[in-house]
């Protein structure tokens, strides 16, 4: 089951994707923070698959400011080229606020038990790794978040349960920014890294160009086993 929740700020509102068990209950939400893409087929995909295993699922619009329903595919070149510019223009404080605001709105939404995790991929995976160390969710799993290497002096301020998966050969985060992402979470009890050797960004996307099945069931594994410890 699927319908919209509108997210309130001092602007104005915004639109997030919501997924929901099919089962009427209370359930702990799940945030899923998207790639560069907008909140597309393959998001809306991630949040019914969390939806079918017990979770609500909430998908925010991230580029809500630039451009409401941003919803665009990898396949296709002008899509890519937006997403980019989409990108770069795109204000990562800004959008901490507005992850901030949408986990306050998942504590109390219906059918929430309270609970509020929050995972993300590319974009998504930095944005994830900015709110462990800005907001107060409750647990958070980043995917391969580009740039995270910038922010390191942050990590500090992470005190909820964090998971980060890193892709091994990933052509946007290289060797020496992995090495500085597991050192700066190297003496945290709260923290756990892991690597996919041989495998680029966005391996975990569903039916991506860098899609590895068996990673990404690794990867995805891991993650559910992560937030059914943290959120129940």
């Amino acid at each position: 089951m699927s319908e919209t929740l509108t997210v309130t700020t001092a602007e104005r509102g915004f639109d997030c994707y919501v997924a929901r068990p099919d089962v009427v209950g209370t359930y702990p939400v799940i945030i899923v923070l998207q790639e560069i893409f907008g909140v597309n087929a393959g998001i809306r995909s991630i949040a019914d698959n969390y939806a079918a295993k017990g979770y609500i699922a909430v998908a925010p619009d991230l580029f809500w400011r630039e451009e409401p329903g941003v919803d665009l595919s990898e396949a296709n070149e002008a899509d890519v080229a937006r997403a980019f510019a989409l990108y770069k223009s795109y204000d990562f404080d800004h959008g901490v606020q507005d992850i901030a605001a949408t986990i306050s709105a998942a504590r109390t939404m219906e059918g929430s038990t309270g609970k509020v995790g929050v995972t993300g991929y590319c974009l998504g995976g930095l944005m994830t790794y900015l709110s462990a160390a800005r907001t107060d969710g409750d647990a958070f799993a980043a995917y391969y978040g580009g740039g995270t290497d910038n922010y390191l002096s942050e990590a500090k301020n992470i005190g909820a349960p964090f998971l980060y998966h890193l892709a091994g050969a990933d052509e946007y985060i290289g060797p020496e920014a992995q090495e500085k992402i597991k050192a700066a979470f190297a003496d945290s009890t709260d923290a756990e890294i892991h690597v996919y050797p041989g495998c680029d960004h966005a391996f975990a996307r569903p039916g991506g160009g860098h899609y590895d099945h068996d990673a990404a069931t690794l990867a995805n594994s891991r993650t559910d086993e992560f937030f059914a410890r943290t959120l129940r």
